[in-house]
């Protein structure tokens, strides 16, 4: 069986995982659902926020990232060759969905009381670890090898891919943080300030994925378009002439990642069918914070990782609006005394609620937002 599907091309593989994948998970998502509205076991208990419509959406049922993670993996395992980048997103999956996993746990355990999950630091902890394992893999590792413009670089620094805006700075499309060394000379020691950003990287855009998931179908329709271009720059740097043309870097063995984006890509539109408004079951931090960490990973394998901020645009608003909300909350709670919030509540949808909006619709703009900067990822990339 194993020989027969060596003779079938990733493209086709792909397209099979997705649809595999999305039936699988459709099927489980409806059992969870039908079988939470008898036993409410694992029904989600709403903050009270004082949002309009908070109160209907009380005792759905959350875990549905279980569900995520089986139908991607399981495909992924059984479709691809486990190289050293699939290896990588399936490690990642594993260990930030085992994180949100206890986090979901506690908080359906202790619905009637006090207990909200895992706390800021403990989730912080354990995201910056496996941040820098990732980065120390991805540098350490000599199965990472990469070629820019037929040229084979396994040398000190990591190369990455940069926007076309930065060319005018670096006068090349790759960047090297080895150069951010240059002042002391030593570029082998460039694995010190590596390491720490795609730590930061990780930790953050995971964290902006969890706090995202506020609104019925937002994270969902988020990560869609976000896998949809991740998938598309995988295919255009696994190959060599794609990658030679657009003058990208050329990876090796990367196209194996794109049967596990199909993969999460169909269980995420089956989970997206029964979390669009009005939810009937939500992906709960199991679901959020994985995907927001495959997300970074991906970006990161792929060498796109400085184009985050771009691609992951509402990501980075979320979690920026939070950051902001907290420092602005403190400076004047200590400078004079007094609680002062910049916005009416944080993360900014909820800004946007409370204005009286109503979250379709905050849905519907956020989606375009997001499928703007995609496009806009894109066309700084492949210019």
């Amino acid at each position: 069986m194993i020989n027969i599907f060596n003779y079938i091309s990733i493209f086709n593989k792909s397209i099979i995982s997705f649809f595999l994948s999305f039936f699988t998970s459709f099927i489980i998502f409806k059992k969870i659902i039908s079988w939470n509205n008898k036993k409410n076991i694992i029904g989600e208990k709403i903050r009270k926020l004082g949002i309009s419509g908070e109160d209907k959406k009380s005792n759905t049922p959350t875990m549905g990232g279980l569900a995520i993670i089986f139908s991607t993996l399981i495909y992924t395992i059984f479709f691809s060759h486990l190289n050293i980048y699939v290896i990588i997103l399936i490690l990642t999956t594993l260990y930030i969905g085992i994180i949100g996993f206890i986090d979901d746990y506690i908080k359906i355990n202790y619905k009637n009381k006090e207990k909200r999950g895992l706390n800021v630091i403990e989730k912080l902890l354990f995201q910056i670890i496996f941040g820098i394992v990732i980065g120390s893999v991805m540098y350490f590792n000599t199965n990472t090898t990469i070629q820019f413009n037929k040229k084979v670089y396994n040398e000190y620094g990591f190369n990455t891919n940069i926007p076309n805006c930065m060319n005018y700075f670096f006068l090349k499309k790759n960047f090297n943080y080895s150069c951010l060394l240059k002042l002391f000379n030593n570029k082998k020691y460039t694995w010190i300030i590596f390491i720490p950003i795609i730590a930061i990287f990780i930790t953050f855009f995971s964290n902006g994925s969890n706090i995202t998931d506020g609104i019925d179908g937002l994270t969902a329709g988020i990560s869609l378009i976000i896998l949809s271009t991740l998938s598309f720059i995988s295919y255009i740097i696994s190959n060599p002439y794609y990658s030679y043309y657009y003058n990208l870097i050329y990876i090796p063995e990367i196209k194996e990642t794109i049967i596990f984006s199909l993969s999460l890509l169909g269980s995420l539109f089956s989970f997206y069918w029964y979390n669009s408004y009005p939810a009937q079951i939500f992906m709960g931090d199991t679901g959020s914070l994985t995907i927001g960490a495959i997300i970074s990973t991906l970006a990161i394998i792929n060498r796109v990782e400085l184009l985050l901020p771009f691609l992951c645009i509402i990501f980075l608003l979320e979690n920026t609006s939070v950051i902001i909300q907290i420092l602005y909350s403190k400076y004047f709670k200590i400078k004079y005394g007094i609680k002062k919030k910049i916005f009416l509540m944080a993360p900014i949808h909820h800004h946007f609620q409370k204005l009286g909006i109503h979250e379709n619709k905050i849905f519907i703009r956020f989606l375009m937002i997001q499928l703007m900067f995609s496009i806009l990822t894109l066309f700084l990339l492949l210019k």
